[in-house]
């Protein structure tokens, strides 16, 4: 399957899918947001490194920051944090640039490394946009944390890539139907940003007929 460009939705949120599908669903579908220190901090570390403008050349190495991707087969667009391309003769063509290089995606995160595949998965789908845009191969990736002042190196299997591709396929399915899903509280609610917005107490509780059903009751 091929989607048109007009039907792409961000990559950014397959990291919000996978954390929570109603928290998706609230920031890419309703175009609600709300901050918190955390949200703010990743804001900050981000900002730092998204200079398009801004190219490093060291030797052999090339790093290209905020690089534009997008993949038609999983309907997905958006910006790498940092791409490090390294002459390799095995490696691909880039445009405007000498000789052919290998193609290394970086993801920078606040914090530490999380036990879930959030983070993962995301680097992943980068991965996967730069192999169907430079038609290459991309064996592992690197996720740098803001914390730990520490990359850690991320290979990319096919477990992660059929992660991606299922919560893809999902993500364009709730999409199209325009449907949020309801809360399930857990204990990562606390930290999120979108709590209030999202209630997962009262969501997780009582259906909307059953709440008309407890107000009518109260009336009479």
């Amino acid at each position: 399957m091929s989607y048109a460009e007009e039907e792409y939705l961000q990559l950014s949120g397959i990291q919000h899918f996978l954390f929570c599908r109603r928290q998706w669903a609230l920031i890419h579908m309703e175009q609600q947001w709300s901050e918190n220190y955390r949200t703010i901090d990743g804001d900050i570390l981000h900002r730092n490194v998204h200079d398009s403008d801004k190219r490093e050349k060291r030797g052999n190495l090339l790093i290209v920051r905020a690089m534009k991707i997008s993949s038609a087969r999983l309907g997905l667009s958006g910006e790498c944090d940092a791409v490090e391309l390294r002459r390799s003769a095995k490696g691909v063509s880039i445009f405007g640039q000498e000789g052919t290089f290998s193609v290394t995606p970086i993801e920078y995160k606040r914090g530490a490394p999380k036990e879930d595949l959030c983070d993962l998965a995301q680097l992943t789908a980068q991965a996967m946009c730069l192999e169907e845009m430079l038609c290459c191969e991309i064996p592992a990736g690197y996720l740098y944390y803001g914390e730990t002042r520490h990359r850690l190196r991320v290979e990319l299997t096919e477990e992660l890539r059929q992660t991606v591709e299922s919560a893809a396929a999902e993500m364009h399915a709730l999409y199209a139907r325009r449907h949020t899903p309801k809360g399930k509280r857990t204990k990562a609610c606390n930290a999120c940003s979108m709590k209030d917005l999202c209630l997962p107490v009262i969501c997780g509780k009582k259906t909307a007929t059953g709440y008309l059903q407890d107000m009518l009751g109260t009336m009479e």
